[in-house]
């Protein structure tokens, strides 16, 4: 992507101050807090993977919608409270089974039903049924969330990402920001078979080997994903925005690296097996590109076109609190 007339260290600037990333900068309170409660399970991944006594890993993630979000655009909440979930179920190389919602519905039955179709719509679009849930009344404004049950084989984690290995930006580009917000849809208006077929890529690339590493791109943005990735895995990077796949017509660099895309993955990848990981994508209408290289340390380092700013030491300072799985085992 182009900076435009925009400096690398002012873009940077504002990208460490996002709603987003403050955002995750939050999770560290919880962090502190639950660690002991988890038991074996590694906190910071996009779904927890536990275990399964016949082999591979049951999944279990959930998402709650912004108040204000909810009132903004009940119907496209009600669709992202399914796609946000089925999406940490992809990012983890597993496939959704099932979703429970938690509805507290306000005095507004137009806004409802709309909710409810938004929801009835993301089931059918990503082919997982809404099996409960809790429903209720919150007469202040309607509060949403949810819960997805998922299946992998073999996992792509955020603990996995290793110095040498390359970071493959997955993005759908096809599609327009809604109204102000940072949400990027890319989803509206497809056809349910081709958004399937863009998330089973996910679980076909980590049982073939070729990814065991990666995240969604969340709303912490492209950049702040990025930095979460490296927080879980220990390691550093050099990123290149001028390498980021982007659409053609960007508001502005800063709102497209804070996007939240309907689909876009961040995915750690071998250096010789990046381009066959890529074309897979590239078959699917989905932009693929190597924007980052990873790399000892703890920085994320941020380069265009000859300039060169650090973006965040998490050796000085951490982002949501989670250590690498080296680092938990000898806390």
């Amino acid at each position: 992507m182009n900076l435009g007339q925009h400096a690398l260290e002012s873009v940077v600037a504002r990208l460490r101050e996002g709603q987003g990333l403050r955002g995750k900068r939050l999770i560290r309170q919880a962090a502190r807090a639950l660690r002991a409660s988890a038991g074996a399970i590694h906190n910071g991944d996009d779904a927890a993977a536990l275990p399964d006594p016949d082999g591979g890993y049951s999944l279990l993630a959930a998402e709650g919608m912004l108040p204000a979000f909810v009132a903004r655009e009940p119907y496209f909440a009600g669709l992202c409270a399914v796609m946000t979930n089925v999406s940490d179920i992809a990012a983890m190389g597993g496939r959704p089974r099932a979703i429970v919602d938690v509805l507290l519905a306000s005095d507004d039955e137009a806004q409802t039903e709309a909710i409810l179709e938004g929801l009835v719509a993301g089931a059918r679009m990503f082919g997982v049924p809404i099996v409960g849930g809790h429903t209720g009344r919150h007469a202040a404004g309607a509060c949403l969330a949810a819960a997805v049950l998922g299946k992998a084989q073999r996992l792509i984690t955020s603990f996995d990402a290793r110095p040498g290995e390359v970071i493959l930006a997955c993005i759908d580009v096809r599609g327009g920001f809604r109204a102000e917000s940072n949400n990027f849809d890319a989803t509206t208006g497809r056809e349910p078979a081709e958004i399937r077929a863009q998330l089973e890529l996910l679980p076909q690339l980590a049982e073939a080997g070729l990814v065991r590493a990666g995240k969604d791109i969340s709303m912490a943005g492209l950049v702040g994903t990025l930095l979460m990735l490296l927080e879980t895995s220990g390691c550093g990077a050099r990123l290149d925005l001028a390498a980021v796949p982007a659409p053609e017509l960007v508001p502005s660099p800063v709102r497209w690296l804070e996007a939240f895309p309907s689909f876009g993955y961040l995915l750690a990848v071998a250096p010789d097996q990046c381009d066959q990981v890529a074309s897979r994508f590239h078959a699917l209408g989905i932009a693929a590109a190597p924007i980052a290289q990873l790399c000892e340390g703890r920085a994320l380092e941020v380069v265009h076109r000859g300039e060169q700013c650090r973006y965040w030491d998490l050796g000085r300072e951490p982002l949501m609190g989670f250590a690498p799985h080296e680092e938990a085992s000898h806390a």
